[in-house]
């Protein structure tokens, strides 16, 4: 395996900033993980998917480790249910597709999400009434410190709302994914865009659930590749019965949700189309027309311009309703 020096990093993050790394590699397999974190011990390390969770200011002053691993194996099968273990590099998407394909359930709803599988697990990834936990049977990962191969059952990962052991600890080095998934399928009506899309298809089928799920996410969000972004930038607010109280105060037709523990939920597009954000565009940066939630840009290469405008929104979101809005996205 080789290790690169001063790499640019500009290909390697969804929003295209600019910025160097010092050090760079690709380790193919957990042996060659485990040797160059015995190699580089008292870098500062940064372990990258797609990129397409996370931006960058600056350079690196440190190593990144964009782990290669792939290949998809089933390792358990009964009439009911298969398990499958898919390495951390493979393209979530391409992944969800060999699943559907295969009549495997449990993930169609998490279709055309611009990821890794090895990066799915640390955000928790989630979309039209599905999050990725539901379906994770158990996660391997290398500690960084020890070089130790682990392997997290479900209730190990420590599952929240865009949460997990590996996004708040960051000391483990995600290498592959196991998950359960369902032989059979009946659709579940949960989110009501995807409702909508299915109304006039009578039982719909896994493939058909994927289909419609990937023409909503192409109508709502823009395509990376053509617009830079990274997805959803901020998570959807957790309210307290007070805050909840105050928030319909302020706004009475805000979209209110049940949470666990007693909280409560609301939408943050919501939050910021009506603080007059949603379209809104200053310099090389803005927020997508059809997607108040998607930050985009136009253009700049300097990653200041994007934590700029993303503070912008944060403080006009609390200066007007009181809510602190929390980045889904990675600022470095």
């Amino acid at each position: 395996m080789q290790i690169k020096h001063n790499i640019q990093l500009q290909l390697y993050n969804s929003f295209r900033t600019k910025a160097v790394a010092k050090l760079f590699c690709e380790p193919h397999n957990v042996s060659e993980l485990i040797d160059v974190l015995g190699k580089f011990p008292d870098e500062k390390r940064l372990i990258l998917g797609k990129g397409c969770n996370l931006f960058f200011t600056k350079d690196f002053d440190g190593l990144i480790i964009k782990p290669t691993m792939k290949g998809v194996f089933t390792l358990f099968e009964t009439d009911d249910f298969v398990e499958i273990e898919a390495g951390a590099a493979e393209d979530w998407d391409d992944f969800v597709a060999y699943c559907v394909s295969n009549d495997y359930a449990g993930i169609e709803n998490l279709s055309f999400i611009p990821s890794s599988v090895g990066a799915a697990p640390i955000q928790n990834i989630g979309a039209y009434g599905a999050e990725v936990k539901d379906v994770i049977a158990f996660v391997r990962a290398v500690d960084i410190t020890t070089g130790v191969l682990m392997d997290f059952s479900n209730a190990a990962c420590e599952f929240g709302y865009r949460d997990s052991i590996f996004k708040k600890r960051q000391n483990y080095i995600i290498t592959s994914v196991v998950f359960r998934l369902q032989k059979s399928f009946v659709y579940q009506e949960k989110y009501i865009d995807l409702n909508r899309e299915l109304e006039n298809i009578t039982n719909p089928t896994l493939s058909q659930v994927r289909d419609a799920v990937i023409r909503v996410r192409t109508r709502k969000l823009p395509d990376y590749i053509a617009l830079p972004n990274a997805g959803s930038f901020f998570k959807n607010p957790i309210l307290t019965e007070e805050e909840k109280r105050k928030l319909l105060q302020k706004l009475p037709d805000a979209p209110i949700y049940n949470a666990e523990n007693g909280m409560f939920k609301t939408s943050a597009a919501y939050l910021i189309d009506k603080a007059g954000y949603k379209g809104k565009r200053k310099g090389n940066v803005g927020t997508y027309e059809h997607h108040a939630l998607i930050i985009v840009n136009y253009g700049t290469e300097n990653g200041i311009e994007i934590q700029n405008f993303m503070c912008e929104i944060q403080e006009k979101i609390l200066c007007e309703f009181g809510i602190e809005l929390e980045t889904e996205v990675w600022v470095y």
